[in-house]
């Protein structure tokens, strides 16, 4: 079992351990840019179960779990020096909205099934829940239909999620490849006085339940505010987010200007310096939990992304900083492998609309349809000059309620009509063609990250 011992994670012989791998987005919590759809989960699941059935919506989404890891995933990610896994979960694998506080054993089926495969190949996991009930922030990666995270406002949405993680670290209380729980992703708490006694109640009742695994705890904010914490808790890590600025899809340069401000190594440096000062002033160790920049699939774009890539791994080696690289696997915005097959061929034009469109948040260069929004944030901008939503401004907060909520859900009759006509073995084909030996491999990220990891094997 790891445990934290300073600013070291340690295996129970005392030997460290720096944990160094990628984020398994797009498997038990399925995201729009990762699998191709639009809007939020739940609703892309009841628009596709209209069109489907009930049966069959399950029969695909079912195989579509099985399929998107595997055996040769864990040895693909084994192979390249990788040792750690976040698994990132929705809350919905284990409790219905509709039966809340009762625990379905479905969900531990399928993350046994990977924790496992990982833990025969030496790799260690940790267990993210992503997606919690009511939303802990205001984007569709925590299955948010809306720009509200209800989830600070509501007590019981709380209450659901200790019990959960009750049941979670009682499950995985004995597994000793499992390195720990991350039990909030990204939370964006808009006051910052909830989140901060949350934890306090949650950490408590983890540890009656499980006082071995570590805990990796997100800042608020999206994981980069750690004012809210108000004390260091025992066998912590306390996780950083470092997504680089120019490695977003409205990215500029690399070296170069990206809305203003100049992006080049040493800024990267900066940036991750002050994203981790809490860390280093507490002596805890330092891990990044997500970072990673997205590919255009034009080769001079690219290789400036790769290079941020290069810089980033190479500042967290100087700081001997563990790792989760965003994601393993997608339709090709970020993935060391993308999926093909039937499923590109058939949703393929549905995922350049939604390009077009600037439907996804995650791939958005914020410039698309740029004649028709342009008016509206000009608009904006005139009469509301002091406007300032959390958690990001009035210009992501205009296009998120515009492009990512609006449009992306007048866009979901439009994909589920695609899987209209189909037969069971065809909606079988659709979901293998997230299986490796459908997928194309990234191979310059590939190779990237194996000379990394094989050239800095000591932790």
């Amino acid at each position: 079992m790891l445990h934290v011992s300073g600013a070291q994670l340690r295996t129970a012989d005392d030997q460290p351990v720096r944990l160094r791998g990628v984020g398994l987005g797009g498997w038990m919590n399925l995201e729009n840019f990762i699998t191709g759809y639009p809007a939020n989960e739940a609703a892309m699941r009841a628009a596709v179960g209209q069109v489907l059935g009930e049966e069959r919506a399950a029969l695909f989404f079912d195989r579509l779990l099985s399929s998107f890891f595997t055996e040769q995933d864990a040895a693909l990610l084994a192979g390249l020096g990788v040792n750690c896994v976040r698994i990132p979960v929705g809350y919905r694998h284990f409790e219905s909205d509709d039966r809340p506080f009762e625990i379905t054993e479905c969900g531990f089926t399928h993350l046994d099934r990977v924790i496992d495969l990982l833990g025969r190949h030496g790799v260690y996991s940790v267990i993210d829940l992503h997606a919690l009930p009511g939303s802990q922030n205001q984007h569709w990666h925590s299955d948010n239909p809306t720009h509200v995270a209800a989830f600070w406002q509501h007590r019981h949405f709380q209450d659901r999620v200790v019990h959960l993680w009750e049941a979670l670290a009682d499950h995985y209380r004995d597994n000793p490849w499992v390195a720990g729980y991350n039990p909030v992703n990204e939370p964006g708490d808009p006051s910052g006085k909830v989140v901060g006694p949350f934890y306090d109640r949650l950490v408590k009742a983890v540890r009656a339940a499980d006082p071995r695994h570590v805990l990796f705890l997100d800042g608020n904010t999206y994981s980069t505010d750690f004012s809210i914490f108000r004390e260091v808790y025992e066998n912590t890590v306390f996780v950083c987010h470092d997504y680089a600025l120019a490695g977003f899809a409205h990215g500029g340069g690399y070296p170069g200007y990206t809305q203003g401000r100049w992006c080049d190594r040493d800024e990267l440096e900066r940036t991750f310096e002050e994203r981790s000062r809490f860390q280093r002033e507490t002596g805890t160790p330092l891990w990044v939990g997500e970072f990673g920049p997205v590919y255009t699939g034009d080769p001079e774009r690219d290789g400036e992304r790769y290079q941020i890539l290069r810089d980033q791994l190479d500042i967290y080696d100087r700081h001997q900083a563990g790792w989760s690289l965003w994601t393993y696997k997608d339709v090709g915005l970020q993935g060391l492998v993308c999926a093909g097959g039937p499923y590109l061929e058939r949703f393929g034009p549905f995922i350049d609309k939604k390009r077009r469109l600037g439907a996804d948040r995650w791939g958005s260069t914020m410039e698309e349809c740029a004649e028709v929004l342009a008016p509206l944030h000009t608009l904006m901008e005139t009469e509301f000059p002091t406007w300032d939503p959390y958690p990001w401004g009035a210009r992501y907060q205009t296009d998120d309620l515009i492009r990512h909520i609006l449009i992306a859900q007048a866009l979901l009759p439009e994909y589920a009509e695609l899987f209209r006509g189909l037969d069971d073995s065809e909606l079988i084909a659709l979901a293998d063609s997230f299986a490796l030996e459908n997928c194309r491999r990234r191979e310059p990220l590939l190779e990237l990250l194996a000379a990394n990891l094989d050239g800095t094997a000591s932790p």
